[in-house]
């Protein structure tokens, strides 16, 4: 059966921070079993968004819609609104996910989000700076882990400059590839390591 990985669509989106992670779940090329997700993108309607790239997308549907018990993954990237009263239905959703023990993997700005909806307060996370999340007011400081992408059971967080790691999380979290062949998949994008393509060639 199909699984959805939902991708939240919104005014301002960091385009830059989805791209290996939704290309890659999305190319059945390496996969442990090719087909088995799909990307969904979910808005607060299903009106159009603009990208920070420029880029106009129609979300396939509205957050009312969006149900846990859907979805494989909830997929937060980055953007200049998180902390503001029109984000709060993603903020909220984050958090439905978590208590429905499905997966939340939130980059840059959507780790701001969640912790503004206090979901940083206790769990091992990363973000941008630990500064950085300080403006939002949480509690969770003394969690705050000084590293590219940390994963803390179903809740991934990154910072804005590890897109590369932050997908390499979420490949991990849906059990996308073999550890060798995600292994090799890092070392290429992420080491940027010819090796990693011949790798990756003889995996098929």
């Amino acid at each position: 059966m199909t699984e959805n990985v939902h991708v939240a669509l919104f005014d301002t989106l960091a385009d830059w921070e989805l791209g290996y992670a939704i290309a890659h779940v999305r190319r059945p090329s390496w996969q442990r079993e090719p087909g088995r997700y799909r990307i969904v993108t979910v808005g607060a309607s299903t009106e159009p968004i603009t990208t920070m790239g420029g880029l106009r997308i129609v979300p396939e549907f509205a957050l009312a819609e969006l149900d846990p018990a859907d979805s494989a993954l909830l997929v937060l990237a980055g953007g200049d609104t998180w902390g503001e009263p029109q984000m709060a239905g993603f903020r909220s959703a984050a958090r439905r996910f978590l208590e429905a023990d499905v997966p939340v993997a939130a980059i840059c700005g959507a780790t701001f989000g969640l912790a503004v909806e206090g979901l940083l307060d206790e769990r091992p996370h990363t973000s941008n700076a630990r500064e950085y999340l300080e403006y939002s007011g949480y509690r969770g400081g003394s969690h705050f882990v000084d590293a590219p992408a940390v994963r803390d059971g179903n809740l991934i967080t990154a910072s804005g400059v590890a897109p590369v790691h932050f997908a390499r999380a979420i490949f991990d979290v849906l059990d996308l590839y073999r550890p060798d062949v995600a292994d090799s998949w890092f070392k290429l994008y992420g080491d940027r390591d010819p090796a990693g393509f011949y790798e990756l060639a003889a995996a098929g």
